[in-house]
């Protein structure tokens, strides 16, 4: 297996992003190292310029990145970690996919309808056609599966249907079409004050998330005052229907702890949240504590930071090189 994802540099990770997909990733990193396989993972700085950003904080975040998910257990000894940028590669094969990809496939995208809002004309190109930057992301290292969120399935499809019109038109193999991953327990973590919105880093009120920098006391604050409900814990998860709040935070539980939603609520069944939200704090601290020190370590180890990423960006380079070729030859291309 060629297992490849990657992540925008949007500044610091936050409890959803970890347990909805960077505790997955450790997972799949040490079980496909161990069974000989390739693991890549990239900090998707390209993808970032399809909106505006102030370019010393684009620089500033994905060294941050990078420290966050090494503190959350990214090896870069059994994984290759880097940024898109470092691999020219990346944009060129998305450039000669573009003559590939089509208008009508790209229209039916819905992410570029919710990112670019009432303003899609003034939204930029880049926007428009990033899922071709994303398919060559996949394609570009004959990648075989993809850890894939609902919310990206349609790219992971859009990818196939470019490698296919592809290696059709152009009378080759060359692209594999990748499989999706569909991690077995990816967890959706709801915001604090709303449990129906996702936790996000965008949300202007910081009590809504736990980042993985917050301190011990700042965790446990942070879930006193999470918003819930009157109702004691019920037996069963059929009576957290209609209570978005508490279920968001039994779930953060079982998920923290590897324990099914039935498991937690047998444990604190007919008790309130004065009883539980302590202990969640609890087990947050404890797991979050490691990550977070070890995090503010790599932070501000710059050359560190950069020494890493380049390395994994040679480890890459070297894996894309003939593909890039293989296109570049089949479209009748000379360099």
């Amino acid at each position: 297996m060629r297992i490849v994802s990657g992540i925008q540099p949007t500044g610091n990770l936050h409890l959803g992003n970890y347990l909805g997909a960077i505790r997955n990733w450790v997972r799949m990193q040490d079980e496909n190292a161990a069974a000989g396989g390739d693991t890549l993972f990239f900090l998707a700085d390209l993808h970032a310029i399809t909106v505006h950003n102030k370019p010393e904080e684009l620089a500033a975040n994905t060294r941050e990145m990078a420290a966050a998910l090494i503190a959350s257990g990214i090896d870069p000894q059994k994984s290759v970690l880097f940024n898109q940028a470092r691999v020219p590669a990346h944009a060129e094969l998305a450039w000669l996919l573009n003559g590939t990809a089509r208008i009508g496939w790209m229209n039916r995208m819905t992410q570029f309808k919710e990112k670019s809002g009432k303003n899609r004309e003034g939204a930029s190109v880049g926007l428009f056609v990033y899922p071709v930057l994303m398919a060559a992301d996949v394609l570009i290292y004959r990648t075989t599966h993809v850890p894939v969120g609902e919310d990206q399935k349609q790219h992971l499809e859009l990818a196939r249907d470019i490698a296919t019109k592809f290696n059709t038109d152009f009378e080759t193999d060359l692209f594999v079409l990748p499989d999706p991953i569909i991690p077995p327990a990816a967890a959706r973590i709801m915001s604090l004050r709303d449990g129906t919105a996702k936790m996000s880093k965008s949300d202007p009120s910081d009590m809504s998330r736990i980042n993985l920098s917050d301190d011990d006391d700042t965790i446990a604050q942070k879930i006193k005052k999470a918003k819930t409900d009157p109702e004691p814990l019920p037996a069963t998860p059929a009576g957290l229907e209609g209570r978005p709040e508490a279920r968001n935070l039994v779930s953060i539980y079982a998920v923290l702890s590897d324990q099914s939603v039935e498991q937690v609520l047998e444990t604190f069944e007919g008790q309130g949240f004065g009883a539980f939200k302590p202990a969640l704090a609890d087990l947050l601290v404890e797991t979050l504590r490691p990550i977070r020190q070890r995090f503010l370590e790599l932070k501000h180890d710059q050359v560190g930071l950069d020494r890493v990423l380049e390395q994994g960006a040679d480890r890459a380079r070297t894996l894309a090189e003939p593909v890039l070729d293989g296109a570049y030859k089949a479209l009748g291309l000379q360099r």
